[in-house]
């Protein structure tokens, strides 16, 4: 009967110590965690002034940047695709804010909207330009990669157009007009935290709700995982597509507004190169560029990756090349581990595959794991 109760407990006992102590599997498990942890070790030897509240609170500014837009790429790698105009969508949106504020001319007669309406009308930018790429992606059978390389030079020029090459300054909107207040974005505090650090955090927490708790995240991973499978199981698959090109967008936009405050200027060059920081986030964040393995709290862990090391390059006095040397070498050490991770994770789905399972669900449950097709709940279908 002990025999019995052991054997219990050891079938009960799951995570990481499922099959006993395993410290490569803890290490690939939380590698960005640790690279992290690495990271502020090595930088806080090497500098006195790097591991400091006020540092910390700065460097985590610039992180919010790449938080926000690598939480938008996440939603769109989930689904295995990727989104290479997010960092043209932040450039546009900031010129487009420093348009609004600087007055919109109509019918001879300048209107200069609140900061709250100008808000709105750069994340409506945002958003269109995630519909016009999720169309083309899902209804037009466009590939992302093409889609958004197309949107990525469009809207670069948009923005090019708009401004003639020159940059919006003075944001600072002027209270007769009543459009002052974007520079609370980028300077003001709650709590010594700046805004931008809490707007990561709040966009983190919804998305962590949608992605957890929410049908549209089950449809989103199934999606991702066997996007065939998920169809017959009723997904809208297509709809997916579209809504995730939407948040990333409104990501892209939020980041924009978030950046354009800090800076206090608006350039239509802003962003230039931002969407390949982003993958990496998201990458080193081990999600995997197939879709269906991935989540938030990965993705600002590599984020924070990405800006704790480079502000820390700065700090040592590092150069500008060897700065892009060392964080090349970071992003293909995490695709090196992120492959060998899925290479175990296939073994026992290999072995599972011989024991049947060929209705769609299954075969979306044996593609992912994590979020299987059997579970989603589904009423709605769309062929």
């Amino acid at each position: 009967m002990s025999d019995k109760r052991g054997q219990t407990m050891t079938k009960d006992k799951g995570g990481l110590f499922a099959g006993g102590f395993d410290p490569i599997g803890l290490l690939l498990e939380g590698r960005a965690f640790f690279g992290l942890i690495a990271i502020i070790a090595v930088f806080s030897y090497l500098s006195p002034n790097y591991f400091t509240f006020n540092n910390l609170l700065t460097m985590t500014s610039h992180v919010a940047i790449f938080g926000l837009l690598g939480m938008g790429m996440l939603l769109v790698i989930l689904t295995g695709g990727i989104d290479l105009s997010v960092g043209s969508t932040l450039g546009l949106c900031g010129v487009m804010a420093g348009f609004f504020i600087h007055g919109v001319d109509i019918g001879g007669v300048t209107l200069y909207p609140a900061i709250w309406v100008v808000v709105v009308l750069v994340c409506a930018v945002g958003a269109l330009v995630g519909l016009i790429n999720g169309v083309l992606v899902a209804y037009f059978r466009v590939p992302s990669f093409v889609a958004t390389l197309g949107s990525l030079y469009a809207v670069r020029g948009v923005a090019l157009l708009m401004t003639g090459g020159l940059t919006y300054n003075n944001l600072g909107g002027k209270a007769s007009l009543g459009n002052t207040g974007l520079d609370w974005l980028g300077f003001n505090t709650i709590l010594q935290v700046p805004v931008g650090i809490l707007i990561m955090i709040a966009v983190a927490i919804v998305l962590i709700v949608v992605l957890n708790r929410t049908a549209f995240g089950r449809w989103l991973y199934a999606t991702g995982g066997n996007a065939r499978a998920a169809r017959l199981s009723g997904v809208p698959t297509n709809r997916v597509t579209v809504l995730v090109f939407v948040m990333s967008g409104i990501c892209a936009a939020i980041a924009g507004l978030v950046l354009t405050s800090e800076l206090t200027s608006a350039g239509p060059t802003a962003g230039t190169t931002y969407e390949l920081t982003a993958i990496a986030t998201v990458v080193i964040g081990g999600a995997a560029l197939a879709g269906g393995v991935g989540n938030i709290r990965g993705t600002l862990l590599g984020a924070f990756v990405i800006g704790f090391l480079s502000d820390g390059l700065v700090i040592v006095g590092v150069s500008n090349y060897w700065q892009m040397v060392f964080t090349g070498v970071v992003i293909v050490f995490a695709v090196l581990l992120n492959s060998i991770e899925y290479k175990a994770r296939r073994k026992p789905r290999t072995s599972a595959s011989a024991d049947g399972g060929g209705t769609p669900a299954a075969a979306a449950s044996q593609h992912n794991p994590v979020n299987p097709a059997s579970s989603l709940g589904t009423s709605t279908g769309e062929s």
